[in-house]
């Protein structure tokens, strides 16, 4: 629990920006920065969209597991808008100011992201878990209100948790507005106030353990199923659901990882690391894992569905555009 010194309360001002000290002086190679990320962030919105719209146009492909992907690749352009652009920004600033509501407003986005992410990887493991564990029931118990509302409650829990946390952060009274990240980050900023925060920090342990704790559990108690089957089962029925579960299972492994570096950074002190290490870790979840999950589902899952898509999709364009055409 972060317990903030009585005598700073004195010392506290209305805070309107923020200042992000983490930023360095990049000198000539801020453009080359500025291209790589820019490209990042390109390949991001066309891999996303792509896959979206390639789920959407080939109807063999409204399933749930398929259904699950496509929220999300939304969620994915959903963090992603909130975070590259604004880097792309500061690479090129001198000075790191942000507006304190601009702020907040990234926080909740941010972090919004990253708990609908956790949530839907944890539905989608309850998903497999069914179709691989009790494949006769799939279809009644993964019906399609059921597949609705299992996409639908990470979205409505993350935005309305996260708008609880931002409510919470932007009412304290502040000493200072220095943030030591390269964009805004809400426990720096708790550690800001000129008082108590011991109820803050409690509702932040309570949200990690719903956010991060619960749907870990979930996942892992699916899986253990899922390896109970699998290892009854004969070769080619383990090699099936390997197939199956190995992109999903890479995935979470990846957002876990990146979490944990994440919530280290925050946690503790961090400033014997090298900053453009620290700087990495902190944003290691939010650039890589947009772009790591469309190019392992896409090239595992979906890579062989694309083409068929595509040239139905021509094929339709090329009729409407002879029917369109005068006649003699």
């Amino acid at each position: 629990v972060d317990v903030q010194s009585p005598f700073r309360r004195h010392n506290s001002t209305p805070v309107s920006s923020f200042v992000l000290t983490a930023y360095f002086n990049l000198g000539s190679l801020r453009w080359l920065f500025f291209c790589a990320l820019l490209l990042l962030y390109l390949l991001i919105i066309f891999s996303n969209v792509l896959l979206v719209c390639v789920i959407a146009l080939n109807r063999s492909l409204h399933e749930p597991m398929y259904m699950f992907l496509c929220s999300l690749f939304i969620n994915e352009l959903y963090g992603s808008a909130a975070l590259i652009p604004f880097l792309l920004v500061h690479i090129l600033r001198d000075v790191h100011i942000v507006p304190a509501p601009f702020c907040f407003l990234q926080i909740y986005v941010i972090y919004g992201y990253a708990v609908i992410q956790l949530q839907m990887l944890a539905g989608m493991s309850y998903d497999r878990y069914v179709a691989i564990c009790h494949p006769l029931h799939y279809r009644t118990r993964m019906s399609r209100n059921r597949t609705v509302a299992l996409i639908l409650f990470p979205w409505t829990y993350g935005l309305l948790a996260t708008g609880v946390t931002i409510g919470l952060s932007s009412s304290l009274e502040l000493c200072g507005n220095n943030i030591d990240r390269v964009y805004c980050a809400n426990y720096p900023i708790v550690r800001l106030a000129c008082y108590d925060t011991t109820i803050i920090n409690i509702y932040g342990i309570v949200m990690t353990f719903n956010v991060i704790v619960y749907p870990l559990i979930v996942i892992s108690y699916t899986y253990l199923y899922i390896l109970k089957v699998c290892w009854r089962g004969e070769k080619r029925t383990r090699q099936k659901a390997l197939n199956t579960c190995a992109p999903h299972l890479a995935s979470v492994l990846n957002f876990a990882v990146a979490g944990f570096f994440e919530i280290l950074q925050g946690r503790f002190n961090m400033s014997h690391v090298p900053n453009m290490l620290r700087v990495f870790l902190s944003l290691y979840s939010l650039l890589c894992q947009p772009l790591f999950n469309p190019l392992i589902y896409g090239l595992i899952l979906g890579l062989n569905k694309i083409p068929p898509c595509v040239s139905s999709w021509t094929s339709t364009a090329r009729c409407v555009s002879n029917s369109a055409a005068p006649t003699d």
